[in-house]
């Protein structure tokens, strides 16, 4: 018996792989990319737990359990760096998730076509810039003698401000910069899924008189929930994995109180300093919280909406 299921299912694959095989072939790189970055890499999570020494390999050194976890949560940095890393995110979702969302509303209202066109390939273009000019941007606008921000400040009566160099404008600046960026590419799933609502619901909405405001409240956000919440969720898996590069390329030794992250430091511990056990341990529970927020959002969301990626 188990040997005639083996053998359907044997078939049922071969005749998969012969009818979608370009499907599977477009489907290969992303396949072989994320075993290659996102999980071979796995295994060496092991050295979060041992004494690790370059060129003895990945299995070898002292097994020290806990040590290297505990050695972080002792220093006087771990507040710093789960507090700043935290806080960026949590800004980062405040303030850049609804902006696709309303983007997306009220870009499927525009009635011209060439004009809806503009604004929507006008509002992906940032997200293609590259990270190192968006830094670059930044850094010219906002310099203190010729920067454009700072002129105006000047030429309205008020002092000129070191941006880069001042703790408290780090986050105010990064979440800006990353919700201008990425506002528009981030809007094409809600635009997709506006475009999928039945007409029907609107027509019907119109006979009955309802106000603009009122036909968004009431038919489109409610349609594009279940999108919503997902993104959301995936959103909430991110939370602590703060870019690095945009961190890095940005801040100083001057803004570390506001801008030094989990991954920054993680760099600097792994890679400057050669504490690979201890990197490595930190990286493993920046990981295990990504993941306990996206198991416990998805759980909360089935619970209280009947919508989850599970």
């Amino acid at each position: 018996m188990q040997a005639k299921a083996g053998t359907k299912l044997r078939t049922r694959i071969i005749k998969a792989l012969k009818r979608d095989k370009y499907l599977f072939l477009m489907f290969l790189p992303i396949f072989i990319y994320y075993i290659i970055f996102n999980y071979i890499p796995i295994t060496g999570a092991i050295i979060a737990f041992k004494d690790y020494k370059p060129g003895m390999g990945l299995y070898s050194g002292k097994w020290v359990g806990f040590k290297w976890f505990v050695q972080f949560f002792e220093s006087p940095f771990a507040f710093r760096l789960i507090r700043n890393t935290v806080l960026i995110a949590l800004y980062s979702i405040i303030y850049g998730f609804p902006v696709p969302i309303i983007f997306a509303i009220c870009i499927t209202e525009i009635q011209n076509t060439k004009m809806r066109r503009i604004v929507q390939t006008a509002s992906y273009l940032p997200h293609f810039i590259s990270t190192v000019v968006v830094v670059g941007m930044l850094k010219n606008f906002l310099s203190v003698n010729d920067g454009i921000v700072n002129a105006i400040i000047a030429a309205l009566g008020g002092e000129r401000i070191n941006f880069m160099m001042d703790a408290k404008w780090f986050r105010t600046i990064y979440v800006a910069s990353g919700v201008w960026q990425h506002f528009g590419f981030n809007s094409i799933i809600y635009i997709a899924a506006i475009i999928g609502i039945d007409p029907s619901l609107y027509e019907s909405s119109k006979i009955d008189g309802i106000t603009k405001f009122k036909e968004v409240w009431y038919i489109t956000i409610p349609m594009i929930a279940p999108t919503i919440i997902v993104l959301f969720i995936l959103q909430l898996g991110r939370i602590m994995s703060v870019g690095f590069e945009k961190v890095y390329l940005m801040y100083s030794p001057a803004v570390y109180e506001t801008a030094d992250v989990i991954s920054t430091y993680v760099y600097r511990k792994g890679i400057e300093s050669s504490s690979y056990s201890f990197s490595a341990a930190v990286g493993l529970f920046n990981s295990v919280v990504n993941f306990a927020f996206v198991f416990g959002s998805n759980l909360i969301s089935r619970k209280l909406t009947q919508t989850s990626l599970w």
